[in-house]
């Protein structure tokens, strides 16, 4: 078995990756993937403030976030394979590539400081950052597996026995994209990713209810009470398991996210506002008999003599002397 594996394996490497020019996409993929276990390990570990890691870049009093090395990186790996591929030296442009890769993942991994142009990395709207991830090893996978755009569309045309030339070309690729982009609307992203490899998968997107959180339900569906009742119910009823799973992985690469900082703010000023320390024990007379005498009761300004004729007169009981 293991010996069946090994020659599978080498035969797939050797004829569909090498002798198909796929290496650098290959490299790439790999780049990418242990770019991005890379800097999540690393950014956990500073999070947890361990002392035996390295800690946050900064110049002066700025963050210099791993997206900007990121950037750095795919623009000079980026030059290096436009230079190397007049040569098609494929091992320098498979060592570019990986570099590459890693430089999109740093990116990608600060995805969502670049779409909500503020630093969310540990809060809610930083799990952006993760699907994007997601997305891009999806599609980087599934070409390197040798799917391509519209390949069951040429498919189509050839059993048909249509001669496909450069205008249906192109309107197959507008109208394809037409459709991802209306399923990705409805918050069908997954459909839209693969559905690019495979129309088929977004004719049916476009054809199934949108999720109820989507823009298109918040286009379509307000003024369709019934419609948006059921597109509600679906969710529930089938989506909400993938949720939570989502959500399982989410934590479990990305790290549980902060509490919004208004929250956390209110929460401690209202803490402030309402708990307070216990106020310390009153003192003990160091003048008292046997059984003591509190300090700071009620006319303890009153002269002794006076004290006692008040008392006496106060109360209709005798007052009981300490034994000595």
């Amino acid at each position: 078995m293991h010996r069946w594996l090994s020659e599978r394996a080498a035969d797939w490497m050797t004829h569909d990756i090498i002798e198909r020019g796929r290496l650098p996409l290959l490299v790439f993929f790999c780049g990418f993937i242990v770019g991005f276990v890379c800097i999540r390990i690393s950014v956990r570990l500073i999070r947890a403030d361990a002392r035996w890691w390295f800690s946050n870049v900064t110049a002066g009093d700025t963050h210099v976030h791993h997206v900007v090395f990121g950037v750095v990186l795919t623009l000079l790996s980026g030059l290096g394979l436009i230079f190397f591929a007049l040569s098609e030296d494929q091992v320098m442009m498979s060592v570019l590539a990986g570099l590459f890769g890693v430089g999109a993942a740093l990116i990608l991994d600060e995805f969502a400081l670049i779409f909500y142009l503020r630093d969310v990395y540990w809060s809610h709207e930083g799990r952006t950052s993760v699907d994007a991830v997601f997305i891009a090893l999806a599609a980087t996978g599934m070409i390197l597996l040798g799917f391509r755009p519209l390949d069951l569309y040429f498919d189509a045309l050839h059993d048909f026995r249509i001669a496909h030339t450069v205008g249906l070309d192109l309107i197959a690729a507008v109208f394809n994209l037409a459709l991802a982009a209306v399923v990705v609307l409805k918050g069908k992203v997954w459909t839209g990713v693969i559905g690019v490899f495979a129309w088929p998968l977004l004719i049916v997107g476009v054809l199934r209810l949108a999720r109820p959180t989507s823009p298109w339900a918040r286009w379509r569906y307000l003024g369709r009470p019934r419609k948006l009742e059921r597109a509600m119910e679906r969710e529930r009823r089938l989506r909400r398991p993938f949720i939570r799973a989502k959500i399982f992985v989410q934590d479990l690469i990305a790290g549980r996210p902060d509490v919004l900082p208004h929250v956390r703010s209110e929460t401690e000023h209202r803490l402030d506002e309402v708990v307070h320390a216990a106020p310390p024990p009153p003192p003990i007379s160091p003048h008292r008999g046997l059984s003591g005498t509190i300090v700071g009761l009620p006319g303890d300004d009153v002269p002794a003599m006076g004290r006692r004729r008040s008392a006496h007169h106060d109360s209709e009981h005798e007052p009981v002397e300490p034994h000595t």
